[in-house]
């Protein structure tokens, strides 16, 4: 009886601790800006300051925000994308093992070549006909700076 007291408020003590330290850190850290589709929310962590001054004076900023190019098409894969993307990044940034320059992970870049694919499909396609047989052509590797200067 006692040892399942026991590991019941062990339980309830780690939980607790859990949701403060994890409501803490939302609220301190402006989790909750991450859920919106503001490009400022990507600044709110000091590393990606640059990429977002970069953004703001590039092309792209007229016709596209971070989301439209760094999380896939539909409401589940975004915020699928936005959590793993949020959790991992939060956990480099505060225990600062991150690579300088920061380097795009083999998912996200293709999340962003679809998206380049995507929004300029017509050029694209008249690049990639006489070159079909060479296999598909990386947007992201000739145009790595397009959308940060």
């Amino acid at each position: 009886m006692k040892s399942s007291m026991f590991a019941g408020i062990v339980l309830t003590v780690t939980i607790g601790f859990a949701i403060g330290i994890g409501g803490y850190t939302f609220l301190y850290a402006k989790g909750y800006s991450y859920l919106t589709h503001d490009p400022a929310a990507c600044a709110n962590c000091h590393v990606m300051r640059e990429y977002y001054d970069e953004w703001v004076k590039s092309s792209h900023r007229a016709v596209a925000a971070c989301n439209d190019c760094h999380t896939p098409s539909g409401f589940i894969p975004k915020y699928v994308t936005k959590a793993s993307n949020g959790f991992w990044h939060s956990f480099a940034f505060t225990s600062g093992r991150f690579p300088e320059p920061l380097r795009i992970k083999p998912h996200n870049q293709e999340v962003t070549e679809r998206a380049c694919r995507s929004c300029h499909q017509d050029i694209v396609e008249a690049i990639e006909g006489p070159h079909r047989e060479s296999g598909m052509l990386s947007c992201v590797r000739c145009h790595a700076t397009a959308g940060h200067l």
